[in-house]
């Protein structure tokens, strides 16, 4: 087996009681937060801001990134959840066709990006003892380091995969080709995790190994450069003084991320039923406005020493 091409078919939680699972994607969330939190904290002692500031930042960011992830990825995506299981979007649950623990699935960077910036700005409003562009200029390099844990976490559940493959880099995902309905059904085995253990593991069911296409880690692809992304900024905030500058580092932030994304969407499978336009799927137009947006707060904007 090539070390670049593989079978994925892990085990995604730790089986807590009945139907309910500590998802391996939710710890790593869990882990973004936390070395942000700790990340900030550096940056609020080598800037001499009181630490009272902290957690409310962090309350704030968290709820902001996951509402607005969550509202993004329905408004952007699945739009049809607001009719046929709104609870869906709030809950960590699925009513619709059964009822069932799904853990808090369905969320989409862009929506957190927005919901970020709107929830600093609504904290700013409240705390505020620097601009709302120091925060921002600051808050992006943790969210950097995130995005680095997010993405793996999306590779662990077998989701954001991408386009078929013959090349050496592929990964077969077995437990997307085949839902866990499917998995029992093919193989007569009772329970998922055996269901999948015996496509991935038994000669008895090779042709339906066989039939999973290898497949572009683009979770990974993605990852690996949000890891560029977080050293890049951690150098500009620490051994320059482009942290002096207003927006920039909020802006190249943008740019950098976002280019990142746009062009890793080109070995994506599409994360709904759609029809490119003009090549580009949604993922890729709705990046290219925080490039915009990047570059202007980079190369045009002029800041502010105003709290207010």
């Amino acid at each position: 087996m090539h070390f670049l091409k593989f079978d994925w078919n892990p085990t995604t939680g730790i089986d807590i009681i009945g139907n309910f699972q500590l998802h391996f994607y939710s710890l790593m969330w869990v882990t973004a937060f936390l070395l942000g939190w700790y990340v900030m904290k550096r940056i609020y002692v080598k800037e001499k801001v009181s630490l009272e500031y902290l957690d409310p930042l962090f309350i704030y960011t968290v709820l902001a990134t996951m509402i607005g992830a969550r509202l993004g990825h329905v408004i952007f995506y699945q739009p049809e959840l607001f009719k046929q299981d709104f609870l869906s979007i709030f809950l960590p649950i699925r009513t619709n066709p059964t009822f069932e623990f799904t853990g808090f699935q369905g969320l989409a960077s862009h929506g957190a990006a927005i919901g970020v910036i709107f929830g600093l700005y609504l904290y700013q409003k409240k705390y505020q003892y620097k601009p709302l562009m120091w925060i921002l200029d600051r808050i992006v390099i943790p969210v950097s380091l995130g995005a680095i844990f997010i993405r793996i976490g999306n590779f662990i559940n077998s989701e954001i995969i991408g386009k078929v493959t013959t090349s050496n880099l592929g990964v077969r995902f077995i437990q997307d080709e085949y839902s866990k309905r499917e998995a029992m059904q093919l193989t007569g085995i009772k329970n998922p995790k055996g269901a999948y253990n015996a496509i991935a593991n038994n000669p008895q069911f090779q042709n339906l190994l066989d039939a999973v296409p290898y497949r572009h880690a683009a979770q990974l692809y993605e990852s690996a450069c949000y890891v560029f992304v977080f050293l890049i900024l951690w150098y500009l905030y620490t051994k320059t003084k482009k942290a002096d500058n207003p927006g920039f580092l909020f802006g190249f932030f943008l740019v950098l991320l976002w280019t990142i994304r746009f062009f890793v969407e080109f070995v994506k499978e599409a994360q709904v039923d759609e029809r490119a336009t003009w090549a580009l799927n949604t993922g890729q137009w709705l990046s290219i406005p925080f490039i915009l947006i990047g570059f202007y707060f980079m190369f045009v904007y002029k800041g502010t020493s105003k709290t207010a």
